[in-house]
């Protein structure tokens, strides 16, 4: 991390034997313009020493052990220290080179304060912001965003509900984009907290399905009434916007999983059966639907045809010619 102090251990690539060297992580160094070079540090460090245990013949990639030892002369009233560690891959002569950023190497980090004893961790912060990020964005984009849109496309049609679709189907976008935006928030605020650690394409999908969401909810304060020359146009962008997000907030879900590791957890199979059971029910509506437009399209040809009267309609009930003789 950058502006860090470190002591470095590594076999001196002439003897072979264990060395330890000091060196300061400055800005250059991320960006890798030069070579790290040894240097002495800018804090009283009174002596270190490092020991390598495994065995003469044993080394690093071996499975060998490296334990580091230091003595440091505190500035005065400052009791806490904020400790870093990691392994690197290789060196180049006496030049560390940079070392794996994964969330794990780029989370090894504490601070203890050396007057009480303790010590303190972001692990434990991080870890349940994770969790109530997932939990909060597996609801609301991954599962309460679709029910809404489904509500639309099927409800709208059954007109003993009424405009009840509407208010079923606002409340619960509504509900989503408010609890997406509290998981977005979250991701936000944990992405601070870790800094280096980048998920680039979670991260991209998240701020893109936050930005249509938000564009949804702005545009159910501008929606004009049924008769608005423009009512059309609002319908279309409404159906686009509406039916991307819902994509685009699934598919990060799933991303989200990989970035937590949970690929192949039970949390994940609980989702996809939750996500399956909505896309079964869509399906049967679906079908539901073309039956009774079908059924609906061939009575109103039959209709046109004179084959069923006006006041038949829907009772598939069929008139015709007839004669009799009455008494």
């Amino acid at each position: 991390m950058t502006g860090t102090r470190a002591l470095v251990a590594f076999p001196d690539p002439n003897s072979g034997q264990l060395v330890l060297l000091p060196y300061i992580l400055d800005p250059s160094v991320k960006l890798q313009k030069s070579p790290l070079l040894s240097r002495p540090l800018d804090i009283h460090l009174i002596s270190s020493s490092a020991t390598l245990y495994g065995g003469k013949m044993a080394t690093i990639h071996n499975g060998a052990t490296v334990q580091i030892y230091a003595t440091v002369k505190l500035v005065p009233n400052k009791t806490k220290i904020h400790h870093v560690w990691n392994r690197g891959l290789y060196v180049q002569g006496y030049s560390p080179t940079i070392h794996p950023t994964t969330s794990n190497d780029l989370s090894s980090i504490t601070t203890f304060d050396v007057l009480s004893g303790s010590a303190a961790t972001q692990h434990n912060n991080v870890d349940m912001l994770k969790l109530v990020h997932g939990i909060l964005n597996a609801i609301s984009w991954g599962l309460l965003l679709p029910m809404g849109a489904v509500t639309a496309r099927y409800l709208r049609h059954v007109q003993a509900l009424g405009p009840t679709w509407f208010y079923v189907h606002s409340g619960i976008q509504l509900s989503a984009f408010f609890l997406g935006t509290v998981g977005f928030a979250i991701g936000i605020r944990m992405g601070a907290m870790s800094p280096g650690v980048t998920y680039g394409l979670h991260r991209k999908l998240g701020f893109a399905a936050f930005c249509l969401g938000a564009l949804q909810t702005l545009a159910l304060l501008f929606r004009p009434k049924t008769t608005h020359k423009f009512r059309k146009y609002w319908k279309s962008y409404h159906h686009f916007v509406g039916y991307s997000c819902v994509v685009l907030g699934v598919v990060n879900v799933f991303q989200g999983f990989e970035v937590m590791g949970e690929g192949r957890s039970y949390a994940k199979l609980g989702y996809c059966l939750c996500l399956s059971t909505l896309v079964g029910i869509c399906i049967a509506l679906e079908v539901n639907s073309w039956v009774i437009f079908c059924r609906k399209s061939k009575e109103e040809k039959m209709r046109r045809e004179g084959l069923i009267s006006g006041s038949d309609k829907g009772s598939g009930i069929h008139s015709g010619t007839h004669s009799g003789i009455h008494g």
